[in-house]
């Protein structure tokens, strides 16, 4: 074969999933299939580009760094599981990172265990199973990490027509830290467009809370920033981020009276993608925008969101699941089969 016919069959892949990709992000950059198609582009060509270099000095560079990189993580993710939980305390919630680092651990060493103790067939299959849902999942994880830092970067320098901040939690009647972060980003923002558009408080009121998180945000803008209560709508029944956007949409669109609006779902940075493909759901024209969020949570609730979006997203699993199956019952069942036909 010509080594052009070669080398551009190789490429085949690099310019299908760029051009999906391209085509996907530009038609609707708030979709989850966007970071699947923007990672395995980057995959390709990274792999091509190493296969055209054709040094073999480089062969162990690289074998170093993936047999480093699970290490690294699983350690890191360790730390950090034990620092959340000083800072936070011990819930389900902190103990994520340390979670995430045990299926690592497991992911490789499930295989050379099971080996060892002669497991059955059958447990050695259910193991199979479990790695191939799990490369999946790191796989999933990883061009979501990537493509949430993509979108929540990319320049936002439109007027909003409202800054819908999503709640999160009170001290007494007073906002959280992570909340006071929102308002004040979702402050900034408002500032920056000139006090055009209204400033939508949005969170309801939970069972062991005096005040609602609309009316508490109300009173720190009003306190710390000298806003005017008219400036800010409260959107006080929500106790979901779904529910955020939905009351905040209804809000919208009665005082809209029928004509077009745009608005920003200001939120923590973690946060940003889950708020903006929910919106893109209700077909509401948004942009997401994050606020700080400290650099010691920041891997739990990312855990947190991906596990959210994996849920919504999980048809991939099931697919797995009965490609394993049907695998399963052939291995099984196969020498029994032709039998069946005489």
């Amino acid at each position: 074969m010509n080594p052009t016919v070669g080398i551009a069959i190789l490429y085949v892949p690099v310019v299908l999933f760029g051009v999906l990709f391209a085509v996907s992000f530009w038609r609707e950059p708030r979709q989850f299939r966007n970071s699947i198609y923007l990672s395995l582009f980057i995959l390709c060509l990274a792999t091509n580009l190493l296969m055209g270099f054709g040094q073999e000095w480089m062969v162990l560079p690289i074998l170093l760094v993936i047999v480093m990189c699970p290490i690294v993580v699983t350690l890191f993710l360790g730390i950090n599981s034990v620092v959340v939980a000083r800072h936070e305390g011990l819930s389900r919630t902190t103990i994520l990172p340390g979670l995430l680092a045990l299926a690592i651990v497991l992911f490789f060493v499930a295989f050379p265990i099971l080996s060892a103790l002669r497991a059955p067939q059958w447990l050695v299959g259910i193991a199979g199973l479990i790695v191939l849902e799990g490369i999946w999942f790191f796989f999933t994880f990883t061009a979501l990490l990537l493509y949430s830092w993509l979108y929540r970067v990319l320049p936002k320098r439109r007027r909003y027509d409202y800054i819908i901040i999503h709640g999160a939690g009170l001290q007494g009647t007073q906002p959280t830290p992570l909340l006071r972060g929102r308002i004040d980003k979702a402050v900034r923002l408002w500032n920056r467009q000139e006090g055009f558009g209204k400033l939508i408080a949005s969170g309801g009121q939970g069972a062991d809370e005096a005040i609602s998180e609309a009316e508490a945000m109300s009173r720190y803008m009003q306190d710390k920033y000298k806003i005017r209560e008219t400036d800010i709508i409260l959107e006080d029944r929500s106790t979901t981020t779904l529910e955020n956007l939905r009351y905040s949409q209804s809000i919208m669109n009665e005082r809209s009276g029928g004509s077009r609006y745009r608005c920003a779902l200001v939120t923590s940075d973690y946060h940003v993608f889950r708020a903006a493909e929910y919106a893109h759901r209700l077909h509401l024209k948004a942009d997401g925008i994050g606020s700080h969020t400290k650099g010691y949570y920041w891997p739990t609730a990312f855990i947190r969101e991906f596990v959210a979006i994996s849920l919504d997203h999980r048809s991939p699993y099931v697919i797995i699941a009965c490609i394993w199956l049907i695998s399963a019952m052939l291995q099984y069942f196969g020498p029994a089969l032709p039998a069946l036909f005489r």
